[in-house]
C-alpha cells in the first residue's frame, strides 16, 4: 500500500486520547478518535481541515466495575465524608482540527474545542432523590472554548515512514473559573462553584507524547498500534488532573467502492486528580471500549464520517457518572 494511506490510516488513531473531548472523569469516553485520515499523518505535504461533532451523556452512577443507585451511593462514606451524588454530565462538543504536513517527515496538529456542558449534582448528605442542607448541590451550563492542543510530529524513523513519535502540549485555554446555580436547600440560586473537572479547561499545561506504528495487514485490511501519555506539568488553584495513558488498536476494509468501515478498541487508564479543590478519591480509572465506524467520500477533497463508542469494561475509581456510549459525526476537507 502507498505511504500516503498508510499515513493517513494512522492519522486521528494517534490523536485518540488527545483530540477528542478531554472531560474531568475516567469514565467519559474520551478516548473516542475522529475518522482515520482527519488528522493528517501523511507523507503527503498540505492542509486539513476536520469539524467534528460529539454527544455524551454522562448519565449512569458507577462503583469500581458495576452500577450503582443513587440512593445506594448516598449512603457511602469517603475519606471527606458522605459521597457525592451527581444526577448527569451532558456533554456536546464541536471541535476544529487544523493539520499541516511540511514534509513527509514532520507535520502540526491543532484542535480546537468548543464545549456545552450541562451539569446537575445532589452533593453530599443527600438520599439520592433530595439533597441535604449544607451539601453543596448545585446545577450549571457551560457554554465555552476548551482547552486548545498543539502537537508536532515525526515519522521518519523507517523508510516506509509507519512509525513515528507524537509531541505537544495542551494549553490552558478554556475558562476554569465559571460558576454555577446553587440547589443546595440552604442557599437556592446562590452563585455556586463547578468542580474544577467539570470546568471547560483545567487550568494546566499538559505534556502530551506518543509512540506509533501502522501497516496494511493485507490488500484490503490496514491496522495500526499505538502508546500515549498526557501529564500536566502545573498545579492551579489546588488542581492538578490527572494523568491518562492511552493503548488503542484498530483495522479498517478498504474493498468497498466510497466507503470504509473501520474498528477501533481503545483502552485508557486514568489516575485520580490531585490537589487541595481536587477530588482524589472518585476520580480515575481503567476504561476499554470498542468503537465502530465508517467513512464516505463525497468528493476527491471531502468526506464524511461517524463513529459510535461504546464500553466493554469499566473500572472507576469511587463513584462516578458514565455514559452508556458515545456518537460523534464529522467532516474531513482536503486542501
Amino acid at each position: 500500500m502507498h505511504p500516503n494511506k498508510l499515513g493517513q490510516l494512522c492519522a486521528a488513531l494517534l490523536l485518540i486520547g488527545f483530540a477528542g473531548p478531554a472531560l474531568a472523569c475516567a469514565s467519559c469516553g474520551c478516548t473516542l478518535s475522529s475518522d482515520w485520515d482527519s488528522q493528517g499523518f501523511t507523507s503527503q505535504q498540505g492542509l486539513k481541515l476536520d469539524i467534528r461533532y460529539d454527544y455524551l451523556n454522562q448519565n449512569q452512577l458507577r462503583q469500581g466495575t458495576h452500577s450503582i443507585s443513587a440512593a445506594s451511593a448516598s449512603q457511602l462514606q469517603t475519606p471527606t465524608g458522605a459521597q457525592e451524588v451527581e444526577q448527569y454530565t451532558k456533554n456536546q462538543y464541536l471541535t476544529l482540527g487544523l493539520d499541516y504536513a511540511f514534509s513527509n517527515s514532520w507535520g502540526v496538529n491543532v484542535q480546537l474545542p468548543y464545549i456545552d456542558r450541562q451539569h446537575s449534582t445532589l452533593g453530599q448528605g443527600s438520599d439520592g432523590s433530595n439533597a441535604a442542607d449544607g451539601g453543596g448541590a448545585y446545577t450549571s451550563h457551560t457554554q465555552s472554548l476548551g482547552d486548545i492542543k498543539v502537537l508536532g510530529r515525526f515519522q521518519g524513523l523507517t523508510a516506509q515512514h509507519n512509525l513515528g513519535l507524537l509531541f505537544g502540549l495542551k494549553l490552558p485555554t478554556g475558562s476554569h473559573t465559571q460558576t454555577g446555580s446553587s440547589t443546595d436547600p440552604s442557599n437556592p440560586g446562590d452563585s455556586a462553584s463547578i468542580d474544577p473537572g467539570l470546568q471547560p479547561g483545567t487550568g494546566t499545561t499538559d505534556l502530551i507524547l506518543g509512540a506509533y506504528y501502522f501497516d496494511a495487514l493485507s490488500k484490503n485490511w490496514d491496522y495500526f498500534a499505538q502508546a500515549t501519555v498526557q501529564k500536566a506539568l502545573d498545579t492551579v488553584d489546588g488542581y492538578r488532573p490527572g494523568t491518562g495513558y492511552n493503548l488503542n488498536a484498530g483495522v479498517r476494509y478498504l474493498a468497498w467502492q466510497g466507503m470504509t468501515p473501520q474498528l477501533q478498541l481503545n483502552t485508557r487508564y486514568v489516575i485520580h486528580d490531585h490537589g487541595i479543590n481536587a477530588d482524589q478519591y472518585s476520580t480515575g480509572g481503567t476504561l476499554m471500549y470498542i468503537s465502530p465506524g465508517f467513512s464516505v467520500a463525497v468528493s476527491k477533497q471531502a468526506t464524511l464520517y461517524s463513529f459510535v463508542q461504546l464500553p466493554i469494561y469499566q473500572k472507576v475509581n469511587g463513584v462516578q457518572l458514565a455514559p452508556r456510549y458515545t456518537a460523534s459525526v464529522g467532516a474531513r476537507f482536503s486542501f
